[in-house]
Protein backbone atom coordinates (compact mmCIF):
# COMPACT_ATOMS: atom_id res chain seq x y z
CA UNK A 1 0.00 0.00 0.00
CA UNK A 2 1.33 3.46 -0.94
CA UNK A 3 2.04 5.91 1.87
CA UNK A 4 0.50 8.99 0.20
CA UNK A 5 -2.44 9.26 -2.21
CA UNK A 6 -4.04 12.04 -4.27
CA UNK A 7 -7.19 13.98 -3.42
CA UNK A 8 -9.07 12.10 -6.14
CA UNK A 9 -8.14 8.76 -4.60
CA UNK A 10 -9.03 9.93 -1.08
CA UNK A 11 -12.44 11.16 -2.29
CA UNK A 12 -13.09 7.84 -4.07
CA UNK A 13 -12.10 5.68 -1.09
CA UNK A 14 -14.11 7.68 1.43
CA UNK A 15 -17.09 8.25 -0.84
CA UNK A 16 -17.29 11.93 0.08
CA UNK A 17 -16.85 15.34 -1.54
CA UNK A 18 -13.46 17.09 -1.64
CA UNK A 19 -14.71 19.62 0.95
CA UNK A 20 -15.19 16.77 3.43
CA UNK A 21 -11.61 15.62 2.90
CA UNK A 22 -10.46 19.19 3.62
CA UNK A 23 -12.53 19.12 6.82
CA UNK A 24 -10.87 15.86 7.89
CA UNK A 25 -7.48 17.52 7.31
CA UNK A 26 -8.43 20.59 9.34
CA UNK A 27 -9.48 18.37 12.26
CA UNK A 28 -6.19 16.47 12.14
CA UNK A 29 -7.81 13.22 11.01
CA UNK A 30 -5.78 13.06 7.78
CA UNK A 31 -2.16 14.14 7.47
CA UNK A 32 -1.25 16.15 4.35
CA UNK A 33 1.93 17.06 2.48
CA UNK A 34 2.75 19.03 -0.73
CA UNK A 35 2.85 16.95 -3.93
CA UNK A 36 6.57 16.87 -4.92
CA UNK A 37 5.53 16.72 -8.60
CA UNK A 38 3.11 19.64 -8.39
CA UNK A 39 3.45 22.09 -5.45
CA UNK A 40 -0.05 23.42 -6.21
CA UNK A 41 -1.52 20.10 -5.12
CA UNK A 42 -1.42 18.05 -1.92
CA UNK A 43 -1.06 14.37 -1.05
CA UNK A 44 -2.94 12.67 1.77
CA UNK A 45 -1.71 9.93 4.10
CA UNK A 46 -3.19 6.66 2.82
CA UNK A 47 -3.18 5.02 6.26
CA UNK A 48 -5.32 7.84 7.71
CA UNK A 49 -7.80 7.53 4.85
CA UNK A 50 -8.00 3.76 5.33
CA UNK A 51 -8.62 4.21 9.07
CA UNK A 52 -11.51 6.59 8.36
CA UNK A 53 -12.94 4.11 5.87
CA UNK A 54 -12.92 1.44 8.57
CA UNK A 55 -14.69 3.76 11.00
CA UNK A 56 -17.33 4.52 8.41
CA UNK A 57 -17.89 0.80 7.91
CA UNK A 58 -18.39 0.28 11.64
CA UNK A 59 -20.87 3.16 11.67
CA UNK A 60 -23.11 1.72 8.98
CA UNK A 61 -26.73 1.25 9.91
CA UNK A 62 -27.69 -2.04 11.48
CA UNK A 63 -29.04 -3.93 8.48
CA UNK A 64 -26.09 -3.04 6.27
CA UNK A 65 -23.68 -4.11 8.99
CA UNK A 66 -25.49 -7.42 9.39
CA UNK A 67 -25.22 -8.09 5.67
CA UNK A 68 -21.53 -7.29 5.75
CA UNK A 69 -20.73 -9.53 8.69
CA UNK A 70 -22.29 -12.57 7.03
CA UNK A 71 -19.93 -12.23 4.10
CA UNK A 72 -16.79 -11.80 6.16
CA UNK A 73 -16.40 -8.04 6.44
CA UNK A 74 -15.81 -8.26 10.18
CA UNK A 75 -16.36 -10.77 13.01
CA UNK A 76 -19.93 -11.10 14.24
CA UNK A 77 -19.83 -14.00 16.74
CA UNK A 78 -17.94 -13.93 20.02
CA UNK A 79 -15.97 -17.11 20.70
CA UNK A 80 -13.38 -18.29 23.19
CA UNK A 81 -12.27 -21.28 21.11
CA UNK A 82 -9.72 -20.27 18.48
CA UNK A 83 -8.09 -17.04 17.37
CA UNK A 84 -5.16 -15.93 15.21
CA UNK A 85 -2.03 -14.10 16.30
CA UNK A 86 1.39 -13.68 14.72
CA UNK A 87 0.29 -15.69 11.70
CA UNK A 88 -0.86 -18.83 13.49
CA UNK A 89 -3.92 -20.30 15.24
CA UNK A 90 -4.28 -20.51 19.02
CA UNK A 91 -6.61 -23.05 20.66
CA UNK A 92 -8.00 -21.35 23.77
CA UNK A 93 -4.71 -19.47 24.08
CA UNK A 94 -2.49 -22.46 23.25
CA UNK A 95 -0.25 -22.23 20.16
CA UNK A 96 -1.49 -24.92 17.76
CA UNK A 97 1.90 -25.23 16.07
CA UNK A 98 3.64 -25.86 19.40
CA UNK A 99 0.88 -28.29 20.43
CA UNK A 100 1.45 -30.32 17.25
CA UNK A 101 4.92 -31.30 18.49
CA UNK A 102 3.59 -33.52 21.27
CA UNK A 103 -0.20 -33.33 21.68
CA UNK A 104 -2.74 -35.89 20.49
CA UNK A 105 -6.17 -35.16 19.06
CA UNK A 106 -7.57 -36.24 22.43
CA UNK A 107 -5.46 -33.58 24.15
CA UNK A 108 -6.71 -30.93 21.73
CA UNK A 109 -10.32 -32.03 22.21
CA UNK A 110 -9.93 -31.55 25.97
CA UNK A 111 -8.67 -28.00 25.30
CA UNK A 112 -11.27 -27.03 22.69
CA UNK A 113 -14.17 -28.62 24.57
CA UNK A 114 -13.06 -27.04 27.86
CA UNK A 115 -13.27 -30.49 29.41
CA UNK A 116 -12.52 -30.92 33.10
CA UNK A 117 -10.67 -34.18 32.54
CA UNK A 118 -9.08 -36.26 29.75
CA UNK A 119 -11.13 -36.90 26.63
CA UNK A 120 -11.40 -40.30 24.98
CA UNK A 121 -13.11 -41.23 21.75
CA UNK A 122 -15.13 -44.22 22.88
CA UNK A 123 -16.11 -46.76 20.24
CA UNK A 124 -18.93 -48.38 22.29
CA UNK A 125 -22.27 -47.98 20.57
CA UNK A 126 -20.72 -46.77 17.30
CA UNK A 127 -22.83 -48.22 14.48
CA UNK A 128 -21.78 -47.71 10.87
CA UNK A 129 -24.35 -47.84 8.09
CA UNK A 130 -22.29 -49.42 5.31
CA UNK A 131 -19.46 -51.92 5.04
CA UNK A 132 -17.49 -49.79 2.60
CA UNK A 133 -15.34 -47.19 4.34
CA UNK A 134 -15.24 -43.56 3.21
CA UNK A 135 -17.20 -40.32 3.33
CA UNK A 136 -20.41 -42.02 2.20
CA UNK A 137 -20.22 -44.22 5.28
CA UNK A 138 -19.49 -41.23 7.52
CA UNK A 139 -22.37 -39.13 6.21
CA UNK A 140 -24.90 -41.97 6.18
CA UNK A 141 -23.97 -43.01 9.72
CA UNK A 142 -24.31 -39.45 11.04
CA UNK A 143 -27.62 -39.02 9.19
CA UNK A 144 -29.00 -42.19 10.80
CA UNK A 145 -28.11 -40.85 14.25
CA UNK A 146 -29.44 -37.38 13.43
CA UNK A 147 -32.82 -38.79 12.41
CA UNK A 148 -33.47 -39.93 15.96
CA UNK A 149 -31.03 -37.75 17.88
CA UNK A 150 -31.73 -36.11 21.21
CA UNK A 151 -31.93 -32.36 21.59
CA UNK A 152 -28.94 -30.75 23.25
CA UNK A 153 -31.12 -28.75 25.63
CA UNK A 154 -31.10 -29.67 29.31
CA UNK A 155 -27.96 -31.83 29.15
CA UNK A 156 -24.77 -31.44 31.19
CA UNK A 157 -21.32 -30.91 29.72
CA UNK A 158 -20.34 -34.37 30.94
CA UNK A 159 -23.15 -35.99 28.95
CA UNK A 160 -22.41 -33.88 25.88
CA UNK A 161 -18.69 -34.72 25.99
CA UNK A 162 -19.46 -38.43 26.13
CA UNK A 163 -21.58 -38.14 23.00
CA UNK A 164 -19.15 -35.90 21.14
CA UNK A 165 -16.38 -38.43 21.83
CA UNK A 166 -18.47 -41.20 20.28
CA UNK A 167 -19.26 -39.04 17.24
CA UNK A 168 -15.58 -38.35 16.53
CA UNK A 169 -14.90 -42.09 16.88
CA UNK A 170 -17.72 -42.81 14.42
CA UNK A 171 -16.33 -40.42 11.81
CA UNK A 172 -12.85 -41.90 12.15
CA UNK A 173 -14.08 -45.48 11.91
CA UNK A 174 -16.15 -44.59 8.87
CA UNK A 175 -12.88 -43.60 7.19
CA UNK A 176 -11.11 -46.81 8.19
CA UNK A 177 -9.74 -46.28 11.70
CA UNK A 178 -9.38 -49.48 13.75
CA UNK A 179 -9.04 -50.04 17.47
CA UNK A 180 -6.88 -53.00 18.47
CA UNK A 181 -7.71 -54.01 22.03
CA UNK A 182 -7.44 -51.17 24.54
CA UNK A 183 -8.61 -47.73 23.44
CA UNK A 184 -5.69 -46.32 21.45
CA UNK A 185 -5.28 -42.62 20.58
CA UNK A 186 -6.91 -41.56 17.36
CA UNK A 187 -3.70 -41.28 15.29
CA UNK A 188 -2.80 -44.88 16.14
CA UNK A 189 -6.29 -46.09 15.16
CA UNK A 190 -6.02 -44.40 11.76
CA UNK A 191 -2.46 -45.65 11.32
CA UNK A 192 -3.59 -49.21 12.07
CA UNK A 193 -6.48 -48.97 9.63
CA UNK A 194 -4.24 -47.54 6.91
CA UNK A 195 -1.28 -49.86 7.48
CA UNK A 196 1.18 -47.27 8.81
CA UNK A 197 4.19 -47.74 11.09
CA UNK A 198 5.07 -45.63 14.14
CA UNK A 199 6.61 -42.88 12.00
CA UNK A 200 3.51 -42.68 9.84
CA UNK A 201 1.32 -42.63 12.94
CA UNK A 202 3.23 -39.64 14.31
CA UNK A 203 2.77 -37.72 11.06
CA UNK A 204 -0.95 -38.45 11.25
CA UNK A 205 -0.99 -37.25 14.88
CA UNK A 206 0.67 -33.98 13.92
CA UNK A 207 -1.73 -33.40 11.02
CA UNK A 208 -4.79 -34.04 13.20
CA UNK A 209 -3.66 -31.49 15.79
CA UNK A 210 -2.88 -28.83 13.18
CA UNK A 211 -6.33 -28.90 11.55
CA UNK A 212 -8.61 -29.48 14.56
CA UNK A 213 -10.06 -25.97 14.37
CA UNK A 214 -9.63 -22.75 12.41
CA UNK A 215 -11.87 -20.17 14.10
CA UNK A 216 -15.24 -19.26 12.54
CA UNK A 217 -15.09 -21.05 9.18
CA UNK A 218 -18.21 -21.51 7.06
CA UNK A 219 -18.60 -25.07 8.40
CA UNK A 220 -18.27 -23.87 12.00
CA UNK A 221 -20.85 -21.15 11.34
CA UNK A 222 -23.24 -23.68 9.76
CA UNK A 223 -22.82 -26.06 12.70
CA UNK A 224 -23.43 -23.20 15.15
CA UNK A 225 -26.65 -22.24 13.35
CA UNK A 226 -27.89 -25.82 13.72
CA UNK A 227 -26.80 -25.97 17.36
CA UNK A 228 -28.59 -22.69 18.10
CA UNK A 229 -31.91 -24.41 17.30
CA UNK A 230 -31.32 -27.14 19.89
CA UNK A 231 -30.82 -29.84 17.27
CA UNK A 232 -29.03 -33.07 18.17
CA UNK A 233 -25.24 -33.25 18.16
CA UNK A 234 -25.21 -35.71 15.21
CA UNK A 235 -27.39 -33.24 13.28
CA UNK A 236 -25.07 -30.36 14.17
CA UNK A 237 -21.96 -32.30 13.13
CA UNK A 238 -23.61 -33.50 9.93
CA UNK A 239 -24.44 -29.90 9.01
CA UNK A 240 -20.88 -28.80 9.66
CA UNK A 241 -19.29 -31.66 7.74
CA UNK A 242 -21.69 -31.23 4.81
CA UNK A 243 -20.52 -27.62 4.53
CA UNK A 244 -16.94 -28.69 5.11
CA UNK A 245 -17.10 -31.14 2.19
CA UNK A 246 -17.23 -28.37 -0.42
CA UNK A 247 -14.21 -28.11 -2.75
CA UNK A 248 -13.69 -24.50 -1.68
CA UNK A 249 -13.42 -25.59 1.95
CA UNK A 250 -12.38 -28.92 3.48
CA UNK A 251 -12.28 -30.88 0.25
CA UNK A 252 -9.70 -28.57 -1.31
CA UNK A 253 -7.12 -31.25 -0.50
CA UNK A 254 -8.98 -33.52 -2.93
CA UNK A 255 -8.36 -31.01 -5.73
CA UNK A 256 -4.68 -30.94 -4.79
CA UNK A 257 -4.52 -34.75 -4.79
CA UNK A 258 -5.98 -34.75 -8.32
CA UNK A 259 -3.22 -32.36 -9.43
CA UNK A 260 -0.64 -34.60 -7.74
CA UNK A 261 -1.98 -37.54 -9.76
CA UNK A 262 -1.44 -35.43 -12.88
CA UNK A 263 2.11 -34.65 -11.76
CA UNK A 264 2.91 -38.33 -11.27
CA UNK A 265 1.64 -39.08 -14.77
CA UNK A 266 2.98 -36.12 -16.76
CA UNK A 267 5.72 -34.63 -14.59
CA UNK A 268 5.99 -31.43 -12.57
CA UNK A 269 7.24 -29.25 -15.42
CA UNK A 270 4.35 -30.16 -17.71
CA UNK A 271 1.63 -29.66 -15.10
CA UNK A 272 2.96 -26.32 -13.86
CA UNK A 273 3.37 -25.02 -17.41
CA UNK A 274 -0.12 -26.15 -18.40
CA UNK A 275 -1.70 -24.27 -15.50
CA UNK A 276 0.30 -21.07 -15.85
CA UNK A 277 0.03 -20.86 -19.65
CA UNK A 278 -3.74 -21.30 -19.41
CA UNK A 279 -4.08 -18.92 -16.45
CA UNK A 280 -5.65 -21.73 -14.43
CA UNK A 281 -5.13 -21.21 -10.68
CA UNK A 282 -3.17 -24.01 -9.07
CA UNK A 283 -5.19 -25.35 -6.12
CA UNK A 284 -3.60 -25.41 -2.70
CA UNK A 285 -1.33 -22.35 -2.95
CA UNK A 286 -1.96 -18.99 -1.30
CA UNK A 287 -4.17 -18.48 1.77
CA UNK A 288 -5.88 -15.16 2.48
CA UNK A 289 -5.31 -15.54 6.23
CA UNK A 290 -1.61 -16.30 5.80
CA UNK A 291 0.03 -13.91 3.31
CA UNK A 292 3.45 -15.10 4.50
CA UNK A 293 2.56 -18.78 4.22
CA UNK A 294 0.33 -21.26 6.05
CA UNK A 295 2.25 -22.28 9.21
CA UNK A 296 0.31 -25.54 9.41
CA UNK A 297 1.58 -26.54 5.98
CA UNK A 298 5.11 -25.43 6.76
CA UNK A 299 5.39 -27.40 10.00
CA UNK A 300 4.01 -30.56 8.37
CA UNK A 301 5.97 -30.31 5.11
CA UNK A 302 9.22 -29.89 7.06
CA UNK A 303 8.74 -33.45 8.31
CA UNK A 304 7.71 -34.99 5.00
CA UNK A 305 9.71 -36.46 2.17
CA UNK A 306 7.16 -36.69 -0.66
CA UNK A 307 7.91 -38.39 -4.00
CA UNK A 308 10.45 -36.51 -6.14
CA UNK A 309 8.08 -35.16 -8.80
CA UNK A 310 5.63 -33.88 -6.19
CA UNK A 311 8.40 -32.18 -4.23
CA UNK A 312 9.65 -30.63 -7.49
CA UNK A 313 6.11 -29.49 -8.32
CA UNK A 314 5.72 -27.71 -4.99
CA UNK A 315 9.09 -25.98 -5.40
CA UNK A 316 8.30 -24.88 -8.98
CA UNK A 317 4.93 -23.41 -8.02
CA UNK A 318 6.49 -21.44 -5.18
CA UNK A 319 9.30 -20.17 -7.40
CA UNK A 320 7.07 -19.19 -10.34
CA UNK A 321 4.03 -17.81 -8.50
CA UNK A 322 5.43 -16.61 -5.20
CA UNK A 323 2.50 -18.35 -3.47
CA UNK A 324 3.14 -20.62 -0.51
CA UNK A 325 1.49 -24.05 -0.05
CA UNK A 326 -1.55 -24.37 2.21
CA UNK A 327 -2.39 -27.20 4.58
CA UNK A 328 -4.25 -28.85 1.69
CA UNK A 329 -0.95 -29.37 -0.13
CA UNK A 330 0.67 -30.74 3.02
CA UNK A 331 -2.17 -33.21 3.63
CA UNK A 332 -2.11 -34.37 0.02
CA UNK A 333 1.69 -34.74 0.19
CA UNK A 334 1.35 -36.81 3.37
CA UNK A 335 -1.23 -39.06 1.72
CA UNK A 336 0.94 -39.48 -1.36
CA UNK A 337 4.14 -40.18 0.58
CA UNK A 338 2.50 -42.71 2.91
CA UNK A 339 0.36 -44.25 0.14
CA UNK A 340 -2.82 -43.64 2.10
CA UNK A 341 -6.31 -44.31 0.68
CA UNK A 342 -7.49 -41.98 -2.08
CA UNK A 343 -9.74 -39.96 0.27
CA UNK A 344 -7.32 -39.95 3.21
CA UNK A 345 -6.60 -36.20 3.05
CA UNK A 346 -10.28 -35.41 3.49
CA UNK A 347 -10.57 -38.16 6.11
CA UNK A 348 -7.80 -36.64 8.22
CA UNK A 349 -9.27 -33.17 7.89
CA UNK A 350 -12.86 -34.28 8.60
CA UNK A 351 -11.94 -36.42 11.61
CA UNK A 352 -9.88 -33.69 13.24
CA UNK A 353 -12.24 -30.85 12.34
CA UNK A 354 -15.13 -32.78 13.90
CA UNK A 355 -13.51 -31.89 17.22
CA UNK A 356 -13.54 -28.19 16.38
CA UNK A 357 -17.06 -28.24 14.95
CA UNK A 358 -18.41 -29.89 18.07
CA UNK A 359 -16.58 -27.33 20.22
CA UNK A 360 -18.38 -24.54 18.35
CA UNK A 361 -21.72 -26.35 18.75
CA UNK A 362 -21.32 -26.68 22.51
CA UNK A 363 -20.21 -23.07 22.86
CA UNK A 364 -23.25 -21.92 20.88
CA UNK A 365 -25.56 -23.83 23.22
CA UNK A 366 -24.48 -21.56 26.08
CA UNK A 367 -25.57 -18.47 24.11
CA UNK A 368 -29.20 -19.61 24.24
CA UNK A 369 -30.34 -17.72 21.14
CA UNK A 370 -31.30 -18.87 17.67
CA UNK A 371 -29.04 -17.51 14.92
CA UNK A 372 -31.41 -15.98 12.41
CA UNK A 373 -30.18 -13.18 10.09
CA UNK A 374 -32.71 -10.94 8.35
CA UNK A 375 -33.10 -10.81 4.60
CA UNK A 376 -33.17 -7.60 2.55
CA UNK A 377 -35.80 -8.11 -0.14
CA UNK A 378 -34.61 -7.25 -3.67
CA UNK A 379 -37.29 -9.03 -5.72
CA UNK A 380 -40.20 -7.73 -7.82
CA UNK A 381 -42.75 -5.31 -6.41
CA UNK A 382 -45.34 -6.98 -4.20
CA UNK A 383 -48.71 -7.84 -5.67
CA UNK A 384 -51.68 -5.86 -4.47
CA UNK A 385 -54.10 -7.72 -2.22
CA UNK A 386 -57.85 -7.11 -2.72
CA UNK A 387 -57.09 -4.03 -4.80
CA UNK A 388 -55.36 -2.19 -1.96
CA UNK A 389 -51.59 -2.30 -2.29
CA UNK A 390 -49.21 -1.61 0.53
CA UNK A 391 -47.44 1.74 0.32
CA UNK A 392 -44.73 0.92 2.85
CA UNK A 393 -42.67 -2.25 2.61
CA UNK A 394 -39.89 -1.26 4.96
CA UNK A 395 -38.33 -4.32 6.62
CA UNK A 396 -40.54 -6.49 4.41
CA UNK A 397 -43.56 -5.83 6.69
CA UNK A 398 -46.95 -4.77 5.25
CA UNK A 399 -48.73 -1.70 6.65
CA UNK A 400 -51.20 -3.83 8.62
CA UNK A 401 -48.52 -5.03 10.98
CA UNK A 402 -46.35 -1.96 11.43
CA UNK A 403 -48.12 -1.03 14.65
CA UNK A 404 -46.11 -3.59 16.64
CA UNK A 405 -42.97 -4.51 14.73
CA UNK A 406 -41.32 -6.10 17.73
CA UNK A 407 -44.16 -8.56 18.18
CA UNK A 408 -44.29 -9.34 14.46
CA UNK A 409 -40.50 -9.79 14.26
CA UNK A 410 -40.64 -12.38 17.02
CA UNK A 411 -43.30 -14.22 15.10
CA UNK A 412 -41.71 -14.28 11.66
CA UNK A 413 -38.25 -15.37 12.74
CA UNK A 414 -39.36 -18.76 14.01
Amino acid sequence: MRTWITLTEAVRQLGVQAQTVYAYVSRGNIAVMPDPDDPRKSLYRAEDVAALCRKKQVGRKREALAAGTIFGAEPCIYSGITTFSNGRAYYRGRDSIVLSDTATLEDVAAILWNARGPVSFETDGVALQTEERGRRCAFMSLAALAANGLSTHGRTDYALHAETGRLVALVAQAFGAKCDGAAAPMHERLALGWGQDAEGADLIRRALVLVADHELTSSAFAARITASTGASLPGCLLTGLATFSGPLHGDASGRVRAVFDDVERAGAETVVSRHLQSAIPIPGFGHHLYPDGDPRARTLLERLNPPGEIAAFIEKVIALTGLQPTIDVALAALASQSQLPADASFALFATARSVGLLAHCMEQLRVGKVIRPRGRYTGPALEEANGSGSKDHRDGLPDSVTLDKNRVFKTIVR
